[in-house]
């Protein structure tokens, strides 16, 4: 494994990487309150013929921590990822592969820069569109979202670090049982929340969303609502959903409309699997990688 820091968008953006620096590329995505080390199983897998390719996004591990919420809006953090993919690979389009809240930046990549990203890979994260009318029009998935007024309130960080990180540990186990989250991975998890202000950055994210969140059965001010149009969100290459059913975070009404939004939408479903798919089945997600990546 390669680790280098990219001086990429005003900022240090450290990686880790396997392949060919010639070869195409594809950036590896993580979620919320993962680090690189999340794709530590998958980029082997694609290191033959790709240069692979996992970021600390902004905010994480040893990345930059610029202060403020305006600084994790997202248009910062879509330029991030431009300016590593014109590092990496300047001149030629990539793939980027994304889960959780590196799917939102991911969709927003694609959305903005259609003729950067030549494949987008999904999973179980959420586009916009699709996600905000859940939220608004679904009380199961508003109940199931309320987690984020916790993290998006000035308090999270001594909550979630008190006792060692207890609760933010919990937050990868709150589905139950995860036997991938060995003693080594757990320490991994430890080291890269601990830097300071790691913990703000990563809750920044949450914060600097413009997603409204209600409440269950709270009425919503429609002036309040993210204009969502979209032929104005458009995924215009081919596009790839991979998803864990038990995902008890995000339903499958989050996705419902997805195709509304999509030019080439595939998806492909895991039973026995919750948000954490990648190491739960991670095989199987490879598998559905290389068939969708595959030149």
């Amino acid at each position: 494994m390669r680790h280098q820091t990219i001086r990429a968008n005003g900022i240090d953006i450290h990686t880790r990487a396997l392949g060919d620096p010639q070869a195409p590329l594809i950036l590896f995505l993580h979620g919320f309150p993962e680090y690189s080390g999340a794709w530590d199983e998958v980029l082997p897998a694609f290191a033959k013929a790709f240069h692979a390719v996992a970021p600390d996004q902004r905010g994480y591990f040893r990345s930059s921590k610029p202060e403020g919420v305006d600084a994790y809006r997202v248009k910062h953090l879509v330029r991030d990822v431009l300016a590593l993919g014109d590092h990496f690979s300047p001149g030629r389009p990539y793939a980027l592969v994304a889960h959780d809240w590196g799917a939102s930046v991911g969709y927003a990549t694609a959305i903005a820069a259609p003729s950067r990203v030549a494949k987008l890979a999904v999973i179980n994260g959420v586009h916009p569109g699709p996600f905000q009318r859940a939220l608004i029009e679904d009380e199961a998935q508003r109940k199931a979202s309320t987690y984020m007024h916790d993290l998006r309130d000035p308090g999270a960080e001594a909550s979630l670090s008190a006792n060692t990180f207890e609760k933010l540990l919990g937050i990868l186990s709150r589905f139950g049982p995860q036997p991938w989250l060995t003693p080594q991975r757990r320490a991994g998890y430890l080291e890269a929340w601990s830097p300071r202000g790691a913990l703000t950055g990563m809750l920044n994210w949450y914060r600097a969303s413009p997603l409204l969140v209600p409440h269950p059965g709270e009425e919503v001010d429609a002036g309040k609502i993210m204009k969502l149009d979209p032929t104005q969100l458009r995924v215009r290459m081919p596009h790839l959903v991979i998803w864990g059913l038990n995902d008890r975070a995000l339903l499958p009404v989050s996705r419902a409309t997805l195709g509304d939004y999509c030019d080439d939408l595939t998806v492909r479903e895991i039973e026995d699997a919750d948000h954490w798919v990648v190491h739960q089945r991670t095989d199987a997600v490879i598998g559905h990688l290389r068939a969708f990546l595959a030149p």
